[in-house]
C-alpha cells in the first residue's frame, strides 16, 4: 500500500511527510557535504588541473598568497568540525552543512537537535595565540583581524529569522565559532553571545538536552533542509 497524502501511517508504518519526501533533489540541502560551497570554488577555479597548480606554484614562487590556498585551509576546517559533528547523529541530532544565503554569506553547519539549534561557523586560524573579541578574530602575526565573530552572530540572526518564519514558531539559534588550528585562545569576557570552541570541544555541543522536543527538532530540519526558504533571508 501507498503511503498516504493525509499525514497518517500507510500499511507499511511509514510516515508520510511531503516536505522531506518530495523536495526536489536540487533544493535539497541534506546530503551537502561539509565544505560544499568551498569545493565548488576550487573545482571552479581550476585548481586542480595541471595548468591550475602550476600557476598556484608560480605565485606562491612570487610570495603572492594564492585565494585557493585560503579556501583549501577553510575546506579543512569545515570538514574537521563537520566530521565531528556528524558523530552526535546517535543522540538524535541532525546537521546541515554549508548553507548560502543571499549576500554569498554561508553558514557552515547548522546542528538541531535536543539541545537546540546552533550556527556553527567554522574558521581556520594560524598562530599561537588566538585573541577573539567582542566582533573580530586576531591570531599569530596576522596583520588584520578578521570579522568572524560579528559574522557568526549575524548569521544566525539570520537563520532564527528565516526558521521561525518556515517553521510557524520562535526558533532560536545560537551563533557558535569554531577555530580550528589554535594553540591557544583568549576570549574577551565582554564576549557572552557567541560560544567560541576549539575543534576538540566540538562533540559537547551534543551533551545539552530539554530544550527541543523531537517534533520540533524534526521540523525545524525539514524546513533548514530546503534551499528556497533561505532564499529571503
Amino acid at each position: 500500500m501507498r503511503e498516504r497524502p493525509d499525514g497518517k501511517r500507510s500499511a507499511n508504518g511509514k510516515v508520510f511527510d511531503p516536505e522531506r519526501l518530495f523536495l526536489p533533489p536540487d533544493d535539497d540541502l541534506a546530503p551537502n557535504r561539509p565544505g560544499e560551497t568551498l569545493r565548488a570554488r576550487l573545482d571552479g577555479s581550476g585548481a586542480a588541473g595541471a595548468s591550475g597548480r602550476a600557476r598556484l606554484a608560480l605565485a606562491r614562487l612570487l610570495g603572492r598568497r594564492p585565494v585557493e590556498d585560503a579556501w583549501r585551509r577553510a575546506l579543512a576546517a569545515e570538514q574537521c568540525v563537520g566530521a565531528a559533528l556528524e558523530g552526535l547523529a546517535a543522540g538524535g541530532w541532525e546537521v546541515v552543512h554549508s548553507i548560502v544565503l543571499p549576500g554569498d554569506a554561508v553558514i557552515s553547519h547548522l546542528l538541531i537537535g535536543p539541545g537546540g539549534v546552533f550556527g556553527i561557523a567554522s574558521r581556520p586560524v594560524r598562530g599561537a595565540r588566538v585573541r577573539v573579541g567582542v566582533s573580530e578574530v586576531g591570531a599569530g602575526r596576522e596583520r588584520h583581524a578578521q570579522p568572524y565573530v560579528r559574522q557568526a552572530r549575524q548569521d544566525a540572526a539570520r537563520a532564527s529569522l528565516v526558521l521561525s518564519r518556515g517553521c510557524g514558531f520562535l526558533v532560536d539559534v545560537r551563533p557558535v565559532l569554531v577555530l580550528v588550528g589554535a594553540r591557544n585562545v583568549d576570549v574577551s569576557a565582554e564576549l557572552d553571545d557567541v560560544r567560541v570552541l576549539g575543534e576538540a570541544e566540538v562533540p559537547g555541543l551534543g551533551a545539552g538536552g530539554g530544550v527541543l522536543h523531537p517534533d520540533r527538532s524534526r521540523r525545524i530540519h525539514t524546513v533548514a533542509r530546503n534551499r528556497r526558504v533561505w532564499l529571503w533571508a
